[in-house]
C-alpha cells in the first residue's frame, strides 16, 4: 500500500469534522442501541444495532445502513441519530455497519464485510431476535454504492439472501468513468478529490470495470430487489444513478427514483433540515412498506 496515500488519508481523518455539527432530526426517538462485534472473512465487523423500545408480538425484519465517507472516511456514528429514525418508524432493527476502509482495506473487501454481515444475522437470527425472512439494506454515498453491490453479490450467489429491497441515497455507482467527465456542479464533489477517492478504493485500474465496484457495469440486473434511489439535483453522481435506475427498471424491478431538487451531494447529513428529514422519511416509509408486503 502507498505510504504517502496513506498519510493523505490519516490527515484528512483527523480532519473531518465531529459528528456533532452534522444535522440532528427534529424529534427524538425512543430506541435501544448497543455495539456488537459480528464475525466477518476480514475479521471482526463492529456493527450498531437499534431497536425501537415498544412491545413487540413477532420478531422485527432488519435494515442495514452504510454510511458514506468515498470509502476511505467517515463510521457508523456519523448516521447514528438518523438510524434510529428508521428503527422507530420502520418499527424494525436497523444494523449500522462500521465497514473496513480503504486505502488499508481495498475493493472488494468492504463489500464482502457487507454481505457477511447480512448473512451472519441471517444464520443467527435469535441473536437480535429478528426476522431472517425480511432484509433491506441501503446506504449513503460510497454506501450506496455497498449496498448496491452487497445485491449484486446475493444475485450471483443464487439470491440466498432475503433482501427485499435496496436503497441508494445520492450513490456513486460508477468508479470507470473519470469523475472528471461526468456533469459538473459548483456544489459537486471536485473531480480531483473523487479520483483519489477511487483510486485509494481499488486495488488495480481493471477493478473498477467490476460490476461489484461500478454497478452500472453489471451484465444482468435481473431479479434484483426492489429500490429507492435518491439523488441530489447538484450532485455529479445524480447522472449515474439515474442510470441505473433505468436498467433496473427495464429488466423488471421496481424503482422509487427521487430527486431532490437544489440539492447537493451528502444533503441528508448537511444542509437543509427540511429537506434532509424529507428523504429520511421517504427512506423508512419505503422499508416499511416493503416489510409490509
Amino acid at each position: 500500500m502507498d505510504q504517502q496515500q496513506l498519510a493523505m488519508v490519516q490527515r484528512m481523518r483527523q480532519n473531518v469534522v465531529g459528528t456533532g455539527a452534522a444535522l440532528q432530526p427534529s424529534s427524538t426517538y425512543a430506541v435501544t442501541v448497543k455495539e456488537v462485534m459480528i464475525p466477518t472473512t476480514k475479521g471482526d465487523t463492529r456493527v450498531l444495532v437499534y431497536t425501537p423500545d415498544r412491545d413487540h408480538f413477532a420478531p422485527l425484519p432488519v435494515f442495514f445502513n452504510m454510511h458514506g465517507g468515498g470509502f476511505i472516511l467517515g463510521q457508523a456514528e456519523m448516521d447514528d441519530p438518523w438510524c434510529r429514525l428508521i428503527a422507530d418508524r420502520s418499527d424494525c432493527v436497523v444494523v449500522n455497519i462500521d465497514y473496513s476502509l480503504a486505502p488499508e482495506h481495498k475493493f472488494p473487501t468492504a463489500v464482502h464485510e457487507c454481505y457477511d454481515v447480512v448473512q451472519w444475522v441471517h444464520a443467527n437470527p435469535q441473536s437480535f431476535s429478528v426476522n431472517p425472512s425480511l432484509f433491506a439494506i441501503g446506504g449513503h454515498s460510497a454506501g450506496g454504492n455497498l449496498a448496491a453491490a452487497v445485491c449484486l453479490l446475493n444475485q450471483q450467489r443464487g439470491s440466498e439472501l432475503p433482501i427485499v429491497l435496496q436503497i441508494m441515497d445520492y450513490a456513486v455507482l460508477d468508479v470507470a468513468t473519470d469523475p472528471a467527465e461526468k456533469p459538473s456542479f459548483a456544489e459537486a464533489i471536485p473531480a480531483d478529490i473523487a479520483r483519489t477517492f477511487n483510486a485509494m478504493y481499488l486495488d488495480t485500474p481493471e477493478d473498477a470495470q467490476d460490476p461489484l465496484a461500478s454497478p452500472v457495469l453489471a451484465t444482468s440486473v435481473e431479479g434484483l430487489p426492489e429500490a429507492l434511489i435518491i439523488t441530489a439535483e447538484k450532485d455529479s453522481l445524480a447522472q449515474e444513478a439515474r442510470t441505473y435506475a433505468a436498467r433496473l427498471e427495464a429488466s423488471g424491478v421496481k424503482v422509487t427514483l427521487k430527486e431532490y431538487e437544489g440539492a447537493a451531494h451528502g444533503f441528508t447529513h448537511s444542509g437543509d433540515l427540511q429537506m434532509a428529514e424529507d428523504a429520511w422519511y421517504r427512506m423508512s416509509d419505503k422499508i416499511r412498506e416493503a416489510f409490509s408486503k
